[in-house]
């Protein structure tokens, strides 16, 4: 046609149109041939949610593309969540905007034998009507004559279930009007200038919806609270909801709230996901196959840990493979969609994906190794676990960390590792308290005395100086056991208290203690009774078991905790209005936190610092000292703040500034303060003081 056009001496406009025409010519040549090749497959009726995910495409179908790059959408996510059949929908819903064709190709990316992009081109250029001898054998010349058609029509390619970047690369349009859209398990980092779709798990909600859209006229006689749960334990997969669904939709006869019994069942759960071909197992299973030997190792060794997140140190453990051989197998294993990456550089699985390794861990996993990968990941967590406690603990020091474990170079990062991994080493004590491993159990217990401070409210100190408690009895050690009694009374002393528990908790670390003569567990008996006996309104009984223990405290040298004797005697003359004498106590106990030659350890006095000058800002406040009182108490909270303390003695000294700005008519200020009182209580877990203060923060509103 060029030569054509050179013979006529055509200007450039009447040469530009001759080519075109005659383009277009050959091109309604093609159209109009049987169609079928590269044919969309049909779409599912019950198709639910992705309402925002379907704007993005939308959207996609109308974006202006870059010259010289295509408008490719990337659509990625994990199996089982519907990418195939979100991407029919869409490109049956945008069939009309391509009045060139809608052509879809199956790349088989998770088979043995993915479809090479030569071969995909051959089969979308025999699609748009490019008759087989016009096809170019060279893959370049193949790209480039698909890149010309996809240019100049209006023509979307769906490229469903990629394998890599070399697959689809030549595959990609360039600039022009035509769209190419692509799936994929894998994340595909190396495509440039594509926009990415990452498809996550359906809210509960539209589960319900696409769980009672597939049974249909069904699901007005199940019960819904029945089919709430079973909804909610398929994690929101799609393909889990489909399996589900169609397995209640063919059996009439089956009861809905009896299906929730069995999903909820964990060690069978999984074979509950089959339907006919459809078997969740088996789409998790594929992309388990993708992957090499170490990163299946990993994948399935990942069971073994208890908690619902973990680091890459964690994984190591687990992979027994070093650190550097498990970040590479966390990337692959994120780059399936076998795991989630999180904030802060922790992994997690999908529930099902979890119960998937756990099949494979015992199906797959060597006989000789299986059964020290427990007992090795619970040793590790709890002796870190361990070592991170006893940053904390007075006159410890930096505490030796063997060199296998987790590096903790500071306090805080202790903390943090404490606290993020907090299901782990929890379940990993659990493992350890059923296999009778109670000195692991007992020192990890221990080592949590003085960290349990600085994490008041947590809920789980309970059940650790429980554990701690029976680990000790096992060992016949009645001083360590009446330590782990005490701790206890100091888990329900924190309010809300418990004082009759609290009182159950020292009568018997009394017992214990006498028995064996540890005095320390005497005195600290005597100390945690007078906060209950306060509470239940005994207050002579109080004020002897304070004096009785601080006069204990004293005696042993232990002036860390006299000062604790000191500020339980304050309580007590409080208690009894006897303020001047109270506040006589409290201002001793002060004196000694703030003097550095007091003796005391220097983080338990700065911690106990801002609570004796809060316990001083309330008795001038009862003896209507009120600007004393005010600037006392704001002293006390600028201290918490700066220690980035959060807990019951914070939400205490704002709710009493609080009250001093009310009584004196400053609402703003009492109102501000109130409120952030409420949150303090709220993340306590003191839902009574939490309404109390949300209350005086909204009165006169």
């Amino acid at each position: 046609m060029t030569a054509l056009a050179d013979a006529l001496a055509l200007g450039e406009g009447a040469r530009r149109q001759l080519v075109e025409l005659a383009r277009s010519g050959r091109l309604r040549d093609h159209w109009s041939r049987p169609g079928g090749l590269c044919e969309l497959p049909r779409m599912v009726d019950d198709f639910t949610g992705r309402g925002t995910e379907l704007i993005w495409l939308s959207e996609l179908v109308y974006a202006e593309s870059t010259p010289g790059v295509g408008v490719v959408g990337l659509i990625t996510g994990a199996a089982g969540l519907g990418k195939t059949s979100f991407a029919v929908r869409a490109a049956h819903a945008e069939r009309p905007s391509f009045p060139g064709g809608v052509f879809f190709v199956n790349l088989f990316g998770m088979s043995p034998h993915p479809v090479g992009a030569g071969d995909a081109l051959r089969m979308l250029l025999r699609a748009f009507g490019v008759a087989d001898q016009q096809i170019p054998g060279d893959l370049p010349e193949r790209a480039a004559l698909y890149r010309s058609l996809l240019r100049e029509n209006r023509i979307l390619v769906v490229l469903d279930d990629a394998a890599s970047e070399e697959q689809v690369r030549p595959l990609l349009p360039g600039s022009g009007v035509g769209r190419v859209l692509i799936t994929t398990r894998r994340l595909l980092a190396g495509l440039e200038g594509v926009r990415r779709l990452v498809l996550g798990p359906l809210p509960l909600s539209r589960s319900m919806q696409l769980l009672t859209g597939i049974l249909g006229e069904r699901a007005a006689s199940d019960d819904e609270a029945a089919l709430s749960r079973i909804a909610d334990l398929c994690g929101g997969l799609p393909l889990a909801l489909r399996i589900i669904g169609n397995r209640l939709a063919s059996r009439p006869a089956w009861d809905a709230d009896e299906l929730a019994r069995r999903l909820a069942r964990e060690e069978s759960r999984l074979d509950q996901f089959t339907a006919g071909d459809l078997k969740i197992a088996n789409a998790f299973g594929m992309s388990y196959e993708q992957l090499a030997e170490r990163a299946r190792r990993l994948f399935r060794r990942l069971a073994v840990i208890p908690g619902r997140d973990f680091d890459a140190a964690l994984a190591a453990v687990a992979g027994g493979m070093p650190i550097e051989d498990a970040w590479q197998a966390l990337d692959d294993l994120v780059d399936l969609g076998l795991l989630h990456d999180g904030t802060a550089g922790r992994y997690r699985f999908h529930d099902l994906v979890r119960l998937f390794a756990r099949d494979r861990f015992r199906h797959d996993e060597p006989s000789p190794g299986r059964e020290t990968i427990t007992p090795t990941v619970t040793s590790w967590l709890l002796h870190t676990a361990t070592t991170a406690g006893r940053w904390f603990e007075p006159g410890y020091g930096r505490p030796d960390r063997p060199a296998d474990l987790a590096a903790l170079s500071t306090a805080d990062e202790a903390e943090q590792w404490l606290r993020a991994n907090v299901g782990n080493w929890m379940a990993a004590m659990r493992t350890a308290a059923d296999d009778g491993r109670h000195t692991l159990v007992l020192d990890c217990a221990e080592s949590m005395h003085w960290f349990s401070d600085r994490w008041l409210h947590g809920p789980h100190w309970g059940e650790v100086f429980t554990r701690g408690a029976q680990a000790a009895a096992a060992l016949d050690d009645l001083p360590a056991q009446a330590t782990q009694l005490n701790y206890l009374a100091w888990v329900q002393s924190v309010p809300p208290s418990d004082p009759h528990t609290v009182l159950r908790y020292t009568a018997q670390a009394l017992e214990l203690a006498t028995r064996s003569g540890a005095e320390v567990q005497i005195a600290w008996a005597h100390h945690y009774s007078q906060k209950a006996l306060s509470t239940l309104g005994r207050h002579d009984e109080a004020l002897d078991a304070a004096s009785r223990a601080a006069e204990a405290f004293k005696v042993l040298g232990d002036i860390d905790s006299h000062v604790q004797g000191l500020v339980g005697i304050g309580n007590c003359l409080r208690d009894q209005e006897r303020y001047d004498e109270a506040l006589e106590q409290y201002r001793l106990a002060r004196s000694l936190v703030e003097d550095e030659k007091s003796g005391m350890t220097p983080h338990i006095a700065a911690l106990g610092r801002p609570v004796v000058i809060i316990r001083i800002g309330q008795i001038l406040a009862l003896l209507g000292r009120r600007p004393e009182a005010l600037a006392t108490l704001n002293t006390a909270i600028g201290l918490l703040d700066d220690l980035h303390v959060s807990n019951f003695w914070l939400a205490q000294a704002l709710e009493d500034v609080a009250a001093l700005h009310a009584e004196d008519g400053r609402t703003d200020q009492s109102r501000h303060l109130y409120t952030r009182a409420a949150q303090v209580y709220a993340a306590a877990g003191d839902s009574e003081a939490r309404d109390r203060c949300h209350a005086l923060a909204t009165v006169g509103d």
